[in-house]
């Protein structure tokens, strides 16, 4: 009986195992497209690609000295986890004339980790409105064109989210001034989608082994 019970542990337990996450994967491991085609980041100061990136976009408005603390919780919970990710990013979308604002931000936000993938890009006030209505979503902007919440762009520029999520219904964005929705769904939304193209890259390089 000992025999048996060790084998059946060292044995059985972990096919059983490896099936139960690889049908989690097969099943639970694709985020809800909600809003297809986001237009790429063309302005007249800077370009920023979104085709073919993992994006995580942001709207800091106008008053950046105020979203300091949105950003060094996602640098703190989400980018410093991800960012040596391949084609993973961080964006943040700003109005034109806060650049000694940013400037400052992001010193502060170096002296906490490689910020090579925050990239800050400077927009007109029409700009960013467009970019945000091209979202779908049902949030809004604040006055200064800001917003605490954040989105995922797949690397086809479709926004990721979640359509049956238990407190929001369809949720289309995470609120970064919230460490409770950074840890217990922006994470695992993050890890879902890295997931989904790791697991696309194993499936591609397999065909292409058996051709």
């Amino acid at each position: 009986m000992k025999k048996t019970f060790v084998l059946l542990v060292l044995f059985v337990l972990p096919i059983v195992a490896y099936l139960f996450f690889a049908s989690g994967v097969n099943n639970f491991g694709k985020l809800p497209v909600l809003t297809t085609d986001i237009p790429e980041l063309n302005f007249s100061g800077r370009s920023v690609r979104l085709q073919d990136k993992i994006t995580v976009l942001g709207f800091l408005g106008h008053g950046v000295d105020q979203k300091k603390g949105n950003a060094f919780n996602l640098n703190q919970k989400i980018y410093k986890r991800f960012h040596e990710f391949k084609d993973f990013q961080f964006v943040m979308l700003v109005p034109e004339g806060t650049e000694t604002a940013v400037s400052e931000l992001k010193e502060e936000l170096s002296a906490l980790a490689d910020i090579g993938k925050w990239q800050f890009v400077h927009a007109t006030d029409g700009e960013i409105k467009t970019v945000f209505e091209s979202l779908e979503t049902d949030l809004e902007l604040q006055a200064d064109l800001g917003t605490p919440y954040v989105f995922i762009i797949d690397k086809d520029r479709n926004l990721r989210g979640r359509d049956k999520d238990e407190d929001e219904g369809t949720k289309y964005g995470f609120n970064a001034t919230s460490v409770a929705d950074l840890n217990n769904k922006m994470e695992d939304d993050v890890k879902i989608i890295l997931a989904e193209y790791r697991l696309a890259l194993k499936k591609n390089n397999a065909n292409r082994t058996t051709k």
